[in-house]
């Protein structure tokens, strides 16, 4: 057998490996239990606009058992960083240590942006990402739909894919979205480990989501 043959029967072992240890990861193998008791430290994702509006009423509903919190925010928003430094200011209540941390990330796509150009600044936004999330390493993600999640989600399923830890993928399907899913949420349909919508419309069209009423 010569080198070159050699060196492909590796690339396919690595390949096989990489593929089972994907399908381990999507079926949902070791999903972390968060106990009411037990911090659990939270990736938030926002987006702009509604997006921000529906996902910070969700993080004020959460219990201080979420912490640290580290909120993401596409380098293009200029509204989400202030709304949130009011929702931890009314939380912590003066509290001089608040658990949260706020990072930027380049957007992976514009509204009105073209498909070619959603690629490029897609993987842009991927190399952010991973460095980020291994970085922050979140026991969950929680989004609910602007572009940005995208990443950052496919970066929490690295970090299971290569054993260094298992990320809930929480995804929220914003209230507006009444009959058909986001592109967001068509992408993380069967990627999230739990994924909600608001409208019973929806949960019939897509048996794996969860319909629990309105959320926000």
């Amino acid at each position: 057998m010569g080198l070159s043959s050699g060196v492909g029967v590796a690339l396919f072992a690595l390949g096989c490996i990489f593929i089972a240890r994907i399908f381990l990861v999507l079926r949902k193998s070791g999903v972390p239990k968060v106990g009411r008791r037990d911090p659990a430290s939270v990736l938030v994702v926002l987006g702009s606009g509604g997006h921000t509006t529906e996902i910070l009423r969700l993080m004020d509903s959460l219990s201080a058992s979420y912490a640290p919190r580290h909120y993401i925010i596409a380098n293009t928003d200029r509204m989400s960083e202030e709304k949130v430094r009011i929702l931890e200011a009314s939380r912590t209540k003066g509290n001089t240590d608040p658990q949260h941390t706020i990072h930027w990330i380049p957007r992976s796509r514009e509204v009105c942006q073209s498909w070619t150009s959603s690629v490029i600044s897609t993987v842009y936004s991927l190399l952010y990402s991973i460095p980020l999330v291994f970085q922050l390493k979140p026991d969950v993600v929680l989004c609910n739909g602007p572009g940005t999640c995208a990443p950052l989600c496919v970066s929490a399923l690295l970090l299971g894919i290569l054993g260094v830890k298992k990320v809930l993928i929480i995804y929220v399907e914003s209230i507006c979205r009444v009959e058909t899913l986001s592109l967001s949420g068509q992408i993380l349909y069967n990627l999230s480990d739990y994924f909600f919508v608001q409208w019973p419309v929806l949960q019939k069209k897509y048996p794996k989501a969860i319909y629990l009423g309105r959320l926000v």
